[in-house]
């Protein structure tokens, strides 16, 4: 460590040390005060400027130390020195204290930070640099965390110090104020009755409300500041126009119809987003009569001799789109309608923060006032920009509907779990598939041991797995199509007749008039814990939203965002993410809620790993599906759930239990207590839990037990 730093760093916790090993802070309580207030008070007579300066100094080293006292000395303040003169002692040194905790933080830990979170910080900098001045303002109006929290923390950021010191100065001398009142009639008690005055319940009255008030100013003074570019109507169309028909579309829209509230749905393109019409439901269909197929291919595996399929390709797409069909209705316009939402197909663009400006699909442009908007407009998949890629007619999970032959060789390029699930398909069907991953497994938010299972199975149904191949350009050579990569410092040609790219979704932000007004974006739209944007009328859900693109966390957001856009300021509901699952339908299955280990140990979360291997469950082996396993991880000691990953036959319905469980604070201990219907697969769920309870069996108690039967046989 630097000399310097070291030096600082002692002398702060000699500083420190000395504070709690003599028991300063029983100098810094209400009960020394009024003890010697007298006392005090006639220094102050004798000594007005050594008492200032005295005091000043205190405040300026408790605050500048962050150890506790500071709000009892501004208290005293006000006992002392009165409302003013308190106020305006306690408003600079209260600065100049937080001012150097500022500093210390910055000298002794900013390079450390920056070293070990250089990305993050980066991104905590520029957001500082955009709006640092007016957040920590809020924060010293509306006191979120403690101050001594906001001194440390910005100080591990690059705000300006004369920036922290004169927003300080200003942010808390509205609190400061309200402190020193209060102090003023402290000073006034004579005796316990006195605690019962009108003038000191006043004060600590103001106390209690002022964070309420500030909250509201501060919310009005961002409101307007947000704002001022445009007019408010006086009256509005709707309550609430959304943009976007996919999953968080129709959520929001059909809350706001159930609760009254006039609603305009706008969609330019199907109803029912890339769920119904691109994504989970096309691809489970798919993915079904692969699994038809797999199953003719093991019938050995059931006790039949032999077994034949025929197919025609063309006919299995068919299907996908007749149950594109057969489910549609539930998220048709006319049924929309009918809840009570006006249905609009067009292209909808935002004019103002009340304001937006559509262009339906027979020609007219109307323009709707709303007291809010919601932005819905989902995701896209992402395609890269590698050389020659435009001229291999290149298919993505929105476009390989269209396929009406089966490839006869098929290059996957992702090994996430879209590229996962489609490889398996498509060779299931027949395909040569080859999937080229840059990494060095697939499904690589997952634990190593899950990809490892699924690896196998790949490997076992004829997948040509390229791990740790980085795709660098596409060509053609003499007519046939190759995909140039570098592996382990070399390229390497792979050859195809059809690429099908499946490397993430990016969200839909161009087009909605976003850039134009000043949404804030970055990979998805920006958004607070109550989903809205920088404007305050304007939210965002779903998969342009983030964090989590899926279509039930879509909905969930949805709720949120329709709920506080419809009723904020009244009441608002911050999203909760805390409980949120998913599922990628492969087999083996894979299932997952929470914490896996891989996350766990990122983040230093400490944990107990309980295990149940499903190939010894009654009903998995009566099924010929005895793979995969339950990992569940709990809190030390305890059986409080942090995560489960489940990997085997119907993963995504099994994980529903410990969802429920992890929703309602339920632990292994009353899902080991819960009945399971024998044999089903959810037994594996109550195994896991006893193996958990095996793990903590009380073996002392259960040695005196021993002892105790020994006792009663005689």
């Amino acid at each position: 460590m630097n000399p310097r730093k070291l030096t600082v760093l002692v002398v702060l916790a000699a500083a420190i040390g000395s504070f709690f090993l003599f028991d300063l802070g029983q100098y810094l309580n209400l009960q020394t005060l009024k003890a010697q207030q007298a006392a005090i008070a006639d220094y102050r007579d004798h000594n007005p400027v050594s008492s200032v300066a005295l005091y000043f100094v205190i405040y300026v080293l408790v605050t500048a130390l962050s150890v506790p006292g500071a709000a009892l000395l501004t208290l005293a303040g006000g006992a002392v020195f009165g409302v003013l003169w308190g106020t305006v002692i306690v408003s600079f040194a209260s600065t100049l204290g937080a001012t150097a905790a500022f500093l210390i933080a910055r000298f002794l830990l900013r390079d450390w930070v920056g070293q070990r979170f250089g990305r993050r910080l980066a991104a905590i900098d520029e957001g500082i640099k955009r709006e640092g001045a007016f957040y920590l303002f809020t924060l010293r109006l509306v006191p979120v965390f403690p101050f001594f929290l906001v001194n440390l923390l910005l100080g591990l950021t690059a705000m300006r110090t004369w920036t922290f010191f004169w927003v300080s100065q200003l942010g808390m001398l509205a609190g400061t104020v309200a402190y020193v009142n209060a102090g003023t009639q402290l000073a006034r008690i004579d005796s316990l009755g006195g605690i019962l005055s009108p003038a000191l319940l006043g004060s600590f009255a103001i106390l209690g409300v002022f964070p309420l008030l500030a909250r509201r100013v501060v919310e009005r003074i961002r409101r307007n500041r947000v704002n001022a570019r445009w007019p408010r109507p006086r009256r509005f169309d709707r309550n609430l126009v959304v943009i976007g028909g996919g999953s968080a579309g129709l959520v929001t829209s059909y809350i706001a119809a159930a609760v009254r509230a006039k609603v305009t749905l706008v969609e330019r393109h199907k109803l029912g987003g890339d769920c119904l019409n691109t994504g989970c439901v096309p691809s489970k269909a798919l993915i079904r009569s692969a699994k038809f197929l797999s199953h003719v291919s093991r019938a050995s595996e059931f006790g039949i001799a032999a077994a034949d399929a025929r197919f025609d390709f063309a006919e299995v797409m068919e299907r996908v789109q007749r149950v594109i069909a057969q489910v549609e209705p539930h998220d048709s316009a006319e049924r929309y309608t009918g809840l009570g939402v006006d249905v609009v197909q067009g292209a909808a663009r935002i004019v103002s923060p009340w304001e937006v400006e559509i262009d339906t699909a027979d020609g007219e442009r109307r323009r709707l006032t709303t007291r809010a908007i919601v932005i819905a407009t989902g995701a896209r998949p992402t395609v890269p920009e590698l050389p020659g890629i435009e001229d291999m007619g290149y298919l993505t999970s929105d476009t390989v509907w269209s396929l009406r032959a089966l490839p006869r060789r098929l290059l996957v390029l992702g090994g996430g779990p879209i590229g996962c699930e489609l490889a398996q398909a498509f060779a299931r069907f027949g395909a040569q598939v080859i999937q080229v991953e840059r990494g060095p497994r697939l499904l690589s938010r997952e634990d190593a041991d899950v990809s490892e299972l699924v690896m196998q199975r790949f490997r076992h149904e004829g997948i040509d797995l390229r791990l740790q191949h980085q795709a660098k350009a596409f060509i053609k050579d003499r007519e046939q199509k190759i995909l140039i990569a570098e592996h382990a410092g070399e390229e390497v040609r792979i050859a195809f007749d059809t690429v099908l790219i499946a490397l993430g979704r990016s969200a839909n932000l161009t087009g909605y008039g976003l850039e134009e007004l000043g949404v804030r974006c970055g990979r998805t739209i920006e958004t607070n814990a109550l989903l809205q944007t920088n404007y305050p009328s304007i939210y965002a859900a779903g998969d342009v939203a983030g964090p989590y693109q899926f279509t039930h966390t879509a909905a969930h957001q949805a709720w949120y965002a329709a709920v506080n856009a419809l009723f904020d300021p009244i009441k608002t509901f911050r999203a909760d993410y805390r409980v949120i699952p998913w599922a990628t339908f492969i087999e083996p299955e894979v299932a997952r809620v929470g914490l896996n280990e891989q996350e766990a140990r990122e983040q230093g979360i400490a944990y107990e790993l309980s295990t149940f291997g499903i190939d010894d469950l009654d009903r998995a082996i009566a099924d010929s599906e005895a793979h995969g396993f339950i990992k569940v991880l709990t809190v030390p000691g305890r059986d409080r759930i942090l995560g489960v990953t489940i990997v085997g036959e119907h993963a995504g319905d099994l994980i529903a239990e410990y969802v429920l469980a992890m929703k309602q604070g339920i632990g292994l201990n009353r899902i080991l207590g819960t009945i399971h219907i024998y044999p089903t697969l959810a037994e594996a769920n109550k195994y896991v839990a006893g193996n958990w309870k095996r793990a903590h069996a009380p073996e002392r108690l259960l040695q005196w037990v021993e002892r105790f039967h020994t006792w009663r046989r005689g």
